[in-house]
């Protein structure tokens, strides 16, 4: 359940009031909103280096490959490829799983490169939607970087999109043509294609067991290439990045839950895109618990003068109700399932999460999902007590173990609920 806690400490930085107007007073030079640096000047830069690409109704270049199912008027959506004005291997583009390490800047102008087309179809009733269709479907399946021909209705634009689920990407406009090079498909992704007699979660499952990159998973998820025929839909794609996320967590978990527990505490410490992770895993059966706290003039606290901060939970028999935070729940959740399948254990996991005023635009869930995985890929420190890893955690976040075990489920009933072992 979310639980919004506000708090001041001693050394938190005091929000400024945002005013009607006071951007265009600004112009991101004065920093009067209080950011280190204006997320609407990191889009005009990025912009700027695109539109001479792109200033014609026609585009030609290689899809890396990546689409996007908007949501918005569902089950009437656009549909339609994100492509760059540029060929050769754009991969990267298109693949969060190598872009841990990069700066905001970097992303942002990556993924404004994209070009996004839209074409109007009923997801549920795709059929008609015709060779447009079936392109999209195409471009999401390919191994590889396709190239991609595209006529518009007018001169691509684009607009500020600041979304904590999906990854920017750059101008659009309605699509009138298109026309695609040669490629292959991905060869898992291929089998759940063809196969209409498979479920969605099977495939979706059978993929990523067999190796397949969750981001390729997801877009071959929002396309309506996977489950039984006649129950195929095209899916948003935020709704996809979680439904992928939620199928493969609770698969791994059908395995964990039941593994031994692990034999101490471990905490797992990283930092990236000014956001400090401290991971926290406990000796006991499964639970798990994702705390976010967002700092005065951070994205989703742009005009507080206090620390947000929420949560959500879950105990050994899962939740019923989608939580609350979102997107990076069921992200994160996944990430540490995978690491308890490696070493064949289960655990109790509290992820504890500061994002920071350098964290100036969301940039998508992967954001959760790589940086949790990559904080995991670490040496942990391990400790004898829940108190000796709260001490540690203090060493590297500023919010204190009080404020921690205050706004967590997971804690708390640790520290009140007796377990077989108190008896020995």
């Amino acid at each position: 359940m979310i639980n919004p806690r506000y708090f001041d400490e001693g050394d938190s930085r005091t929000g400024t009031t945002m005013k009607a107007g006071l951007c265009s007073i600004c112009k991101g030079a004065h920093r009067l909103c209080g950011k280190e640096r204006c997320p609407l000047m990191i889009k005009f830069y990025s912009q700027q280096r695109t539109r001479p690409l792109i200033d014609s109704r026609d585009l030609a270049g290689s899809s890396p490959p990546a689409v996007f199912v908007g949501r918005y008027g569902y089950p009437k959506v656009d549909i339609g490829p994100l492509l760059p004005p540029e060929f050769g291997d754009t991969s990267e583009m298109g693949t969060p799983e190598r872009w841990v390490g990069k700066s905001i800047d970097e992303i942002v102008d990556m993924r404004f490169r994209l070009v996004r087309g839209k074409y109007r179809i009923d997801a549920r009733d795709f059929s008609k939607g015709g060779r447009m269709v079936d392109n999209v479907q195409e471009i999401a399946l390919a191994a590889k970087s396709i190239d991609v021909e595209a006529s518009f209705s007018q001169k691509p634009k684009g607009r500020v999109v600041l979304d904590d689920n999906i990854e920017p990407f750059g101008p659009s406009a309605r699509l009138e043509g298109m026309r695609l090079g040669n490629g292959r498909f991905e060869r898992n992704l291929e089998k759940s294609f063809y196969d209409t007699d498979m479920r969605a979660v099977d495939a979706v499952v059978s993929a990523y067991r067999s190796g397949t990159l969750i981001s390729e998973i997801q877009k071959a998820f929002s396309v309506g290439t996977m489950g039984i025929g006649r129950n195929r839909r095209f899916v948003p794609t935020r709704w996809s990045i979680t439904a992928v996320d939620d199928m493969i967590g609770k698969d791994l978990l059908k395995t964990t839950k039941w593994n031994p527990t692990i034999d101490d505490f471990r905490l797992y410490r990283w930092q990236e895109l000014d956001n400090r992770w401290a991971i926290l895993l406990m000796p006991c059966t499964w639970r798990f618990e994702l705390i976010e706290a967002w700092y005065p003039d951070t994205t989703w606290n742009p005009t507080g003068r206090t620390i947000d901060i929420i949560h959500d939970s879950e105990m050994f028999d899962g939740r019923s109700e989608y939580a609350h935070i979102g997107g990076c729940y069921y992200a994160s959740r996944m990430a540490v399932n995978e690491l308890l399948i490696e070493e064949g254990r289960t655990a109790g996991a509290v992820i504890m999460r500061e994002a920071h005023p350098g964290y100036v635009m969301p940039v998508g869930v992967w954001n959760v999902r790589e940086n949790v995985r990559a904080a995991l890929r670490t040496e942990p420190l391990h400790f004898e007590t829940l108190d000796q890893a709260l001490t540690s955690v203090e060493e590297m976040m500023d919010i204190k173990r009080d404020t921690w075990i205050r706004n967590s489920d997971v804690m708390r009933d640790w520290m009140v609920q007796r377990r077989i072992e108190d008896y020995y």
